[in-house]
C-alpha cells in the first residue's frame, strides 16, 4: 500500500484550500450593490487574468469565474437591457468601430481557422483570448469571458 500519492494529493488539496481562504479574506467576495464594488471586483479580475495560465492556481482561477459571476449578476440587475450583449456580439462591435477585419486578429486567435470559429460562434473566447483581446482593444478582458 503506497500511501505517498495519497498524501500528496490531500496536502495539494490542502494548500489549495489554504489558498482559497486567503483569497476569500483578501478580496471578500459579495453580491454587488454598487459600482465602486464592481471597478473593485474587476480590478481583481484584471489582475487575476495577468497570471499566467501555467501559473495560476485552482484557487485563483475558481475566484476569477467567482468574480465575474458577480459583475455579471450586477450587470444584468443594474442593466436592465432586453438583449444584453455577449462576447461575441462586443467582439463584432470592437471590431466594426476600429474598421477591422477577421485577418487583422490573427495575432490574438493564432490560426484563420480558430478565428473563423470563434467570429461565426462556433467557438467560445479563451481566457488568453480575452486578455489579448482587452490589450488590443485597451477594454476590460472581462467583456469577453
Amino acid at each position: 500500500m503506497n500511501l505517498l500519492p495519497e498524501n500528496r494529493t490531500r496536502d495539494a488539496r490542502t494548500m489549495n484550500a489554504t489558498l482559497y481562504q486567503n483569497l476569500l479574506t483578501q478580496i471578500e467576495p459579495k453580491p454587488i450593490q454598487t459600482d465602486a464594488e464592481k471597478e473593485r471586483f474587476l480590478m481583481e479580475i484584471d489582475r487575476l487574468m495577468d497570471i499566467d495560465e501555467t501559473q495560476i492556481t485552482e484557487a485563483e482561477a475558481s475566484m476569477l469565474e467567482l468574480l465575474a459571476i458577480l459583475v455579471e449578476d450586477y450587470e444584468k440587475r443594474t442593466c436592465p437591457v432586453e438583449d444584453i450583449a455577449d462576447s461575441h456580439d462586443i467582439l463584432e462591435e470592437l471590431v466594426r468601430a476600429n474598421d477591422l477585419k477577421q485577418k487583422d486578429l490573427l495575432d490574438v486567435f493564432g490560426s484563420k481557422g480558430i478565428a473563423s470559429e470563434v467570429f461565426n460562434r462556433k467557438r467560445s473566447i479563451s481566457k488568453a483570448q480575452a486578455k489579448a483581446l482587452g490589450k488590443r482593444f485597451n477594454v476590460s478582458p472581462a467583456l469577453f469571458l
